[in-house]
């Protein structure tokens, strides 16, 4: 059908193509939850077993006389499951022409079919017998592993067919499956944490493969697009979807189809246009006849328009609307299958930051009453916004119309030279006027901040848009931040010194010197951080020119996060390295040895550990530039082994001890090089024992080295040592690592090279450090009859705490008594014993000083010494 020039009355055109297959984010969130709901499961069925054995057992208390009256209505129900259920699903998708989705149940039924083989062989290789045995049930005189393969299939075919609500056989084909798998389960045919699995692997596979494949859009294109904005009172007589395309987009044909929506909602017509960006004058010609409605104006290009796409959190769409008397707004659409991506970022970002509240708004009117609740107070507020005219809900989305912001564009498009010192200074007056009235931004970007063209000798008008994701009653800490935000954007436009230099001139000083410390890559939007990568020296720039203005203001960054990528990294390591510790030791092995222990021997331990306190405490009072009373010095290495349970090993008395210097008035630099000392100290008088241990024990000098275990350590050392002589990369990095410390620590080494007496003292508390360690490891073995040279031990530990450092897990958790334990049986310890005495070993010098570390550390702070 041909474009006609004037459209009948009522009839509306769209340009846009509408998605007829999505991929829901909601599946892959569902498929994450069902994966960890197995792994649950799993471990329940381990180290819960007696719950969940006699939960089936008071089930199946009854199986016997139940599987009598019931061994017909049973056969029945398993032929009805097996092949009444699949038949009726398939037929009605067959009925209902949806031969796709035909094809995606069937494919989902194979995929769970695969998944349940491929788990039954995966736990009868690698399972624990605790594990086959918690997933098995007793029948015809054997121990049988059931996670029925054709009930994971079923489930992923439901799953994939769709939901209970739009299909009426998925809906009561998954009652009758139900009810099947509680008969099979009470008449003793299956466990109950293995129909958990298969139901929950069934369900993995139909999510894989609807995502995989997407489902059918609910979004609201076309008739579904022109009802909803009807809805919000308006009459469109054309709607073009906004859409950012790059300069080679422009240069090539993008094919948007035309649709004649009339007035009772029908398509009409629907014709491919070739939207030619390049100098095509036909096809141009008649694009205009489409996009420029009765204003004349490419309503698809607008500056203004494409900003608002860009802006939108979560992928909204956008239109551009020429009502029938030729009025320009914008439509904004929030799509029901989007609201899960914003909800996440939201709620992992106010997780990460403080002094940000969560919200809960996931679905999709939540979002959308959410949206105009900030569109109408930054409205009321008396910030410059285009208004909110009217919303709408239709299918799976919500329409908000918008004033559109005529003649303005966004500061990422707007030349350099219109960026005027009035320019500036209305952006800030625009954030104060917000901010007075409560309301924050949290979102300031590059596309949100628009100037209008000004007439000559008018005031430039500078619009805020985009407060989807603003909060109001806002926190403090939120309106700092934007003031941060704001400042980082002007700074890339204009340079650090004239962003200051502007928000100088219209803040007062107090919210100029909050600046500073919030003048962070977190605090700032995706956006803007992605733009910083180019210029990645403009906010030490930043906090440079806002010293230079406010000299006494304080720029030094504020801890806005509660957790980082390595906090993270920490938690999942420690949670891993439990689970392998938990899963591989032979529980009754280990309290067979317990048993037979000496406890004598673990009370020495204990003590040998606490020895090591007074050590550390000797090293940190010798190299301190200022005197620190013994008894407080002590006090603080027993407060590290308390922040040792949330720091990697190492990290956390060390961080005390910089505390408690700078608490006393040292300065900064000075503390950290006495703790870069301490620590450097450390390393040497390690190697120097094992150097020592070797010659002087009595089990052979260097030349007969003790054990297999001594030459590994000076293999692994040595060969060390090579790569970094020879290879030139590592030679750089190594170089690059040692460089700072060697720089940091020179100045108080040279000083404390002209007092012998108290380096004496220092390198004495880090030998009776570690040679409590040692003892302590030592004692641990006797505790359990078994002895080793002391060389050895040496080596085993001090080799076992560098994989401790090495590994970032609190305390080394999991890391060391790997290697501890695998030390000891290279050196010919039983496992059990070794896994027993590496187990005594971290009680008593780990776990065991946590409770008087939380008791030194409160009195410390109590104090103020920490």
């Amino acid at each position: 059908m041909a474009r006609r020039d004037e459209p009948d009355a009522g009839t509306v055109r769209v340009v846009d193509t509408a998605e007829q297959r999505v991929r829901h984010p909601s599946d892959v969130v569902n498929l994450v939850l069902c994966a960890i709901g197995v792994a649950v499961v799993m471990f329940m069925t381990v180290f819960a077993h007696g719950t969940t054995a006699g939960v089936t057992q008071d089930v199946q208390s009854f199986s016997q006389l139940l599987a009598r009256i019931l061994i017909f209505p049973v056969a029945v129900l398993e032929g009805l499951v097996t092949l009444a259920i699949p038949t009726a699903v398939l037929i009605e998708l067959g009925i209902r022409r949806l031969g796709r989705q035909v094809v995606e149940a069937i494919a989902a039924a194979a995929v769970g079919l695969l998944l349940g083989v491929v788990f039954v062989l995966a736990v009868e290789q690698w399972g624990s017998p605790e594990l086959v045995r918690g997933l098995s049930v007793y029948s015809r005189g054997e121990w049988r592993l059931t996670v029925p393969g054709y009930v994971v299939a079923i489930a992923g075919l439901l799953t994939a067919a769709g939901t209970r609500t739009r299909r009426r056989s998925v809906a009561w084909s998954w009652n009758l499956l139900l009810v099947a798998i509680g008969i099979v389960l009470i008449t003793g045919q299956v466990s109950l944490p293995g129909i958990l699995v298969t139901l929950l692997l069934g369900r993995m596979a139909g999510l894989l493969v609807r995502y995989a494949s997407g489902v059918r859009s609910d979004r609201a294109y076309g008739p579904d697009l022109v009802a909803g904005v009807r809805r919000a009172g308006f009459a469109p007589a054309t709607l073009v979807r906004v859409r950012d395309v790059t300069d080679d987009e422009r240069a090539h044909a993008v094919d948007d189809p035309v649709t004649e929506v009339d007035a009772a909602g029908h398509v009409t017509s629907e014709v491919q246009v070739g939207v030619l960006r390049g100098s095509d004058a036909t096809t141009a010609g008649d694009r205009s006849g489409v996009l420029d409605g009765r204003d004349g104006r490419d309503t698809a290009s607008d500056p203004a328009a494409v900003a608002l796409a860009r802006s939108g959190e979560g992928d909204n769409r956008v239109y551009a609307m020429v009502d029938e008397d030729g009025v320009r707004r914008d439509v904004v659409v929030l799509d029901g299958d989007r609201q899960v991506v914003g909800f996440l970022t939201r709620l992992w970002r106010s997780l990460r930051l403080r002094g940000l509240e969560g919200r809960t708004a996931i679905s999709l009117r939540a979002a959308g009453e959410r949206t105009a609740l900030l569109a109408y107070a930054a409205r009321a507020a008396g910030v410059r916004a285009p208004r909110l005219l009217g919303v709408a809900e239709s299918a799976d989305s919500i329409m908000l119309v918008h004033e559109h912001a005529g003649g303005a564009v966004s500061l990422r498009d707007l030349p350099a030279d219109r960026l005027t010192d009035a320019v500036l200074g209305e952006a800030w007056r625009q954030i104060q006027v917000a901010h007075s009235a409560g309301l924050a931004h949290r979102a300031l970007t590059s596309d949100v901040v628009l100037v209008r063209r000004a007439l000559e000798d008018a005031e430039p008008q500078v619009w805020l848009t985009g407060w989807e994701q603003g909060d109001i009653a806002s926190s403090e800490l939120a309106r700092r931040m934007d003031l941060s935000q704001m400042v980082a954007l002007l700074a890339l436009r204009v340079g650090a010194r004239r962003a200051v230099e502007s928000a100088v001139s219209v803040l007062p000083e107090e919210d100029i010197g909050a600046i500073g410390p919030l003048l962070q890559s977190v605090a700032l939007p995706r956006s803007t951080r992605d733009e910083l990568r180019q210029n990645k020296e403009l906010l030490k720039e930043l906090r440079a020119v806002l010293v230079e203005r406010l000299p006494e203001a304080d720029v030094e960054p504020q801890r806005i996060t509660r957790f980082g990528a390595r906090t993270v990294i920490m938690l999942t390591l420690t949670i891993v390295a439990v689970s392998v510790i938990v899963t591989t030791i032979n529980f009754e092995e280990v309290t067979a040895a317990v048993a037979e222990a000496n406890p004598w021997w673990a009370v020495g331990s204990f003590l040998l550990g606490i020895l090591t306190w007074i050590g550390a405490a000797l090293t940190f009072v010798a190299f301190s530039s200022t005197r620190l009373p013994m008894w407080r010095a002590t006090l603080t290495q027993a407060a590290g082994s308390f922040v040792a349970l949330a720091t990697p090993a190492g990290i956390g008395p060390a961080a005390l001890n910089l505390r408690m210097l700078t608490k006393r008035g040292v300065a900064t630099p000075v503390a950290v090089a006495t703790v870069a000392l301490v620590q450097v100290s450390q390393f040497i008088v390690t190697i120097v024992i094992l150097v020592v241990l070797s010659v002087f024990t009595g089990d052979g000098g260097l030349v007969q080295l003790p054990s297999t275990t001594v030459l590994l350590a000076i293999g692994g050392v040595a060969l060390a040592v090579l790569a970094t002589l020879l290879v030139p990369a590592v030679r750089t990095w190594v170089l690059a690592k040692i460089r700072p410390t060697i720089q940091q620590v020179w100045p108080r080494l040279s000083d404390m090279l002209s007092q012998p007496g108290r380096l004496a003292v220092g390198l004495g508390g880090n030998v009776i450090m570690t040679l409590g360690y040692v003892l302590a490891f030592d004692a641990a073995l006797a505790a359990f009859g078994q002895e080793l040279s002391l060389v050895d031990v040496a080596v085993i530990y001090l080799v076992g705490n560098a994989a401790g450092a090495a590994v970032p897990t609190p305390g080394g958790l999991g890391a060391i008594e790997a290697a501890l334990t695998l030390g000891l049986t290279t050196a010919g310890v039983p496992v059990a014993l070794a896994t027993s005495a590496t187990l005594l070993f971290r009680v008593a010098t780990y776990w065991a000083r946590i409770p008087f570390g939380w008791v030194a550390m409160r009195y410390l702070q109590k104090k103020g010494d920490l």
